[in-house]
């Protein structure tokens, strides 16, 4: 009978276990494009890291709004580190059916359900084709755009037909930073038949104000006919050559009121903020990391401005290498900065954290924004006792029955006596050594360094050589405050102001002058790099030379004067 009584325990333990495999399966639903048109095509993909079913998801709620095309299951199984990973997907091809802001819902895939996702559907595109089975055309999401803002091109490549050997000329557009995007295909139907199509994006960063223009685009392909027979090797039909219209977009220069040195014209930015302990529980003596990360549409990673931790009394920073990425969405790209630093209250008390709010421009409203993190106050607790050495006890003086205590310190005194003359005779030997280690070292060798090149500055260095090279006035503009900081590492500058400041050089101030003319003045231009990357050598050669001569010149053990 005992042995029934096991039996529920490993029930529930049983239940408990499905239960949390059950919490843990990640199952996400995604699409190819958030904005088509009515009759385009575009792909659901569901995927779950599990071992559910799902091959059997309920695309039920589907039907409301779309019709479903086609449906494929794929697989993955991969070994990282000794862990292995099963993943997989239902590839879902649907086709809007009707105008406006439709609703994917979620849906139910074993004991987990899909996110929600939304689609913009715009009219079906002109049907007037005019005979042609191949089209090919340019547009851009906007016929203004700030300058350094973002612009998305697309080309538009539509055939009827089978073709080979498709290619498309290389964009060139001059005073302009030009980034390729993703490419896409999908199905669309025009004038009752099907249609494939072929996107080929491109994020512009115009880098001046006045009139941008975007040459016109030339796409060349062979139209693809089976072949007769199996010996018959021309089977290429007549080659075709689409080209489209130039195109031309009205850049916009920084707006006077906009308060900042840093210009982030973005359609959103936001700021987020992390910490590796809650503040409220920290000690004086115990660090905190603190990450703050801006993210922003329609921006380069490069773009966005550090984030500064003042100096306050009472806490000590010690800032991480930023780390500066970017990604793609449905709008282009997404720039992301993240600065990090570790935080060290050195008392106990209030500690307050101030605000940050960094001014951006709003390129849809036209408006100054500002992405703010709120200032906070906390009490740091004292530090922990046990983490302090504690002073030894002192023991207060016992009475002395029978002079035992006079007998134990004149004990003491001959253990002293003979531990101070073993004490004396090591210290001569010591001293001896070290006199001998002296006079032989007395003559510095020649060609001798007391140390390597700092790596990391070697790093930076070359960044800002290669940003100079490129002609990138703001990976440039970062590249030197980021050199400068590992310079000055005591008083790292922040700004251009204070890297022109320590190092106190007329021609290197006058360029760095006309580097933020070309990022953010009115009649901004396009940037060369050579006299800043000149200047910067010169300055670190000279830095160089000198360090040697202090090595040089400096000695610890000076040679005695006859």
């Amino acid at each position: 009978m005992r042995h029934f009584g096991k039996v529920p325990r490993l029930l529930l333990a049983a239940a408990l276990f499905l239960a949390a495999a059950a919490s843990q399966a990640a199952v996400t639903a995604g699409l190819d494009r958030d904005r088509v048109n009515l009759g385009d095509t575009l792909r659901l993909t569901i995927t779950a890291d599990d071992e559910e079913q799902i091959s059997s998801t309920d695309l039920r709620p589907l039907l409301a709004d779309f019709e479903i095309l086609q449906r494929s299951t794929s697989s993955n199984t991969s070994i990282v580190n000794g862990k292995r990973s099963h993943i997989k997907q239902l590839l879902i091809d649907i086709t809007p059916r009707r105008e406006g802001t439709l609703k994917i819902p979620p849906m139910r895939v074993g004991q987990a359900s899909t996110n929600m996702l939304l689609v913009s559907v715009g009219p079906a595109p002109d049907s007037a084709t005019g005979g042609e089975t191949v089209l090919f055309e340019a547009e851009v999401d906007r016929d203004s755009v700030y300058v350094q803002g973002q612009v998305i091109l697309t080309l538009r490549v539509q055939q009827a037909i089978n073709l080979e050997s498709r290619s498309i000329t290389e964009l060139q557009i001059e005073n302009a930073f030009v980034k390729p995007l993703e490419q896409d295909s999908f199905q669309r139907t025009m004038d009752g038949r099907p249609w494939l199509v072929h996107e080929v994006r491109y994020a512009i960063f115009p880098e001046q104000s006045g009139t941008l223009e975007i040459p016109a685009q030339t796409f060349s392909g062979r139209e693809s006919k089976p072949r007769r027979s199996f010996f018959d090797l021309n089977s290429g039909g007549r080659q075709l050559r689409r080209q489209t219209e130039a195109l031309s977009i009205e850049v916009l220069p920084r707006p006077d009121s906009f308060p900042a040195t840093t210009w982030l014209p973005a359609r959103n930015l936001v700021l987020e903020e992390t910490w590796s302990t809650p503040p409220e529980q920290l000690r004086a003596g115990e660090s905190a990391t603190r990450t703050v990360r801006i993210k922003a549409e329609g921006l380069q990673g490069a773009q966005l401005p550090p984030v500064l931790f003042p100096a306050q009394e009472g806490v000590k920073y010690y800032p991480d290498q930023p780390v500066i990425s970017e990604s793609e969405t449905g709008s282009g790209l997404l720039g992301v900065r993240q600065d990090s630093a570790a935080l060290v209250p050195t008392r106990a008390g209030t500690l307050s954290i101030p605000k940050i709010s960094i001014p951006w421009w709003d390129t849809e409203a036209g408006e100054l924004r500002y992405a703010t993190l709120p200032g906070r106050e906390f009490a740091v607790a004292a530090a922990d006792p046990g983490t302090v050495p504690a002073a030894p006890p002192v023991q207060a003086p016992l009475s002395d029955p029978g002079g035992i205590a006079l007998a134990t310190a004149e004990a003491r005194g001959a253990q002293n006596t003979a531990w101070r003359g073993i004490a004396i005779v090591t210290s001569l030997g010591w001293l001896g050594t070290l006199g001998y280690l002296l006079w032989s070292r007395r003559r510095p060798q020649a060609g001798a360094r007391a140390k390597q090149d700092n790596p990391s500055e070697s790093r930076a260095f070359k960044q800002l050589l290669a940003a100079c090279a490129g002609g990138n006035a703001a990976q440039a503009r970062q590249a030197i405050i980021d050199w400068a900081a590992i310079l000055f590492a005591k008083t790292p500058p922040r700004s251009i102001d204070q890297v022109a400041a320590q190092f106190a050089d007329p021609s290197l101030r006058a360029e760095l002058e006309r580097l933020n003319a070309a990022l953010y003045g009115r009649g901004a231009g396009q940037w060369a790099g050579t006299a800043l990357a000149d200047i910067v050598q010169r300055l670190r050669k000279h830095r160089s030379t000198s360090k040697e001569k202090d090595r040089v010149n400096l000695s610890l053990y000076p040679a005695a004067s006859t």
